[in-house]
């Protein structure tokens, strides 16, 4: 990526009462300031309002955010080492957040240089020439972030910049910064550049950073240009990548103030909390069903049959999550069809069940939706070379005990004998992707205890037909896994569920 943090982003429309020339903007009592200076400042005074410092960071408020913190009131440099999926690259974007929402600059500076403190020569002789009067503009903070993924192709060029040989054609010298072509980090100057997955980036590469993070000059092709570069660099990695892909330079991480350790969420909360921010849901995912696939991504880390070196990206979860929206939101679908065909049969969708209702079936989605994830989610995962060939049948195992454990979280204590005594004496009841919430309810009936099960469940006083449907589904399996009940499955996809015997 450039300077933007976004695709094709258009920098905003400064506010008309900002200072337009050098001599008003010294009336005001402006000071420059470095960029460290400017986030140990804005982030301390933050702190004292008691306004969120880093915004949609969730889990890392007691560990690693305090860590960050201290870096940055330190002045330091960093790099934070952490499995895929720990949300490096959204806690170093949100740094940007805590510069000045605007900061003036020299108009036409690619190095975005501060109209007090220019540093080539060019611009040196431009204020000098123009004294107060100097036009000056004003640069957002959304355009003071500089990232770029590390790439083996990655070159010194991309990262610092190389000599322009038209320039050099037009009589200019090497001498003369107006002969390069900058690169990435010089464009970036006075703002926040961040290297994902640093060691991917070529050692002889990694070498080009070396002045910038200590002597803050650059140099191209043995040039040494003493431009004082003023940025904060944030370098992202992954422990695994030391040994197989490559590593970080002793001489860079020496250079780097601080070194600090992401993790996933560490309780199931977290884990909740962060499913429920980050996921672009289609339909209604209960509160229980999205406890099952935050139990479901933990129990998957930290399976003895998956690689945990590679770990579980916490996109694992959320992306469960869409899929199981999607999964209710295809039932929806496809009961809406099945009701459409029945009903130009006259009156055979009332007794199919199909259809039968006087409302659509609302897109809800119950914990028969889970199974899909398996199939679709196993490429996210990184199992053990013994596992190969098995990796569903792991993850199966795994939702199931996921499930299970929900069960008994939530409904531990309270009377089910209601809901076994639905099947007894060689009564079932079936489910699955098209059985209809009406049709489902229909088939239990008035189950005692079913009020106190779906108030446990988050479900409220005044469940949605779906929303029961979905709670009785989560209780038959829970039941199923307990060993309470039996169940099949047929050979059209509908789960039966009935007496174990």
């Amino acid at each position: 990526m450039g300077r933007v943090t976004a695709p094709n982003q258009v920098s905003p429309v400064p506010p008309a009462d900002l200072p337009s020339t050098l001599g008003a903007l010294r009336a005001t009592g402006h000071q420059y300031r470095t960029v460290k200076q400017e986030l140990r400042d804005n982030l301390l005074a933050r702190m004292g309002s008691g306004e969120e410092r880093f915004p949609g960071i969730v889990g890392y408020e007691d560990t690693v955010l305090p860590e960050v913190e201290r870096a940055l009131l330190a002045g330091h440099d960093m790099v934070l080492l952490g499995e895929r999926g720990q949300g490096k690259t959204r806690l170093i974007r949100s740094l940007g957040g805590l510069l000045d929402e605007w900061t003036p600059v020299i108009p036409g500076s690619v190095l975005n240089e501060h109209p007090m403190h220019p540093i080539t020569p060019a611009s040196r002789a431009l204020v000098d020439s123009a004294g107060d009067d100097l036009p000056i503009g004003w640069l957002h903070r959304s355009m003071r972030y500089g990232e770029k993924l590390a790439t083996p192709d990655t070159s010194v060029g991309d990262l610092i910049g190389d000599v322009d040989p038209i320039r050099l054609a037009q009589g200019r010298t090497l001498g003369d910064p107006e002969t390069i072509h900058f690169g990435l980090v010089p464009r970036t100057n006075r703002g926040v550049f961040a290297v994902n997955e640093l060691p991917d980036l070529a050692e002889r590469i990694q070498v080009a950073l070396l002045n910038v993070l200590e002597e803050r000059d650059i140099q191209v092709r043995g040039h040494q240009l003493r431009l004082p570069l003023d940025l904060l660099l944030v370098a992202s990695a992954n422990p695994e990548d030391y040994t197989n892909r490559g590593r970080i330079i002793t001489p860079l991480k020496d250079r780097f103030g601080a070194e600090i350790r992401t993790h996933y969420p560490l309780d199931i909360d977290l884990e909740l909390a962060l499913i429920r921010q980050e996921a672009d849901l289609v339909a209604v995912v209960p509160e229980h069903v999205l406890e099952v696939l935050a139990r479901f991504a933990r129990d998957v880390r930290e399976s003895p049959s998956v690689d945990p070196r590679s770990g579980v990206s916490a996109r694992f979860a959320i992306a469960a999550a869409e899929t199981v929206a999607a999964a209710a939101l295809r039932r929806s679908g496809l009961l809406a069809g099945a009701g459409a065909s029945a009903g130009a049969g006259a009156s055979a969708s009332a007794s199919a069940g199909v259809g039968a209702a006087s409302r659509p079936e609302a897109p809800v989605a119950r914990i028969g939706d889970t199974v899909s994830v398996t199939s679709t989610l196993r490429g996210k995962v990184e199992f053990e070379s013994g596992e190969e060939g098995r990796e569903i049948e792991v993850l199966a195992h795994l939702l199931r005990t996921a499930t299970a454990e929900t069960f008994r979280a939530r409904l531990a204590g309270l009377d089910l004998s209601g809901f076994t005594a639905i099947v007894a004496e060689g009564g079932a009841v079936e489910t699955g992707e098209l059985v209809s919430s009406s049709e489902l309810l229909r088939q239990v009936g008035t189950v005692p205890g079913l009020a106190k099960v779906l108030d446990r469940l988050g479900l409220g006083d005044a469940p949605s037909p779906e929303e029961a449907a979905a709670g009785i589904e989560f209780v038959l399996e829970g039941l199923h896994l307990t060993r309470r009940l039996g169940k099949d499955v047929t050979d059209s996809g509908r789960t039966v569920y009935g007496d174990r015997d």
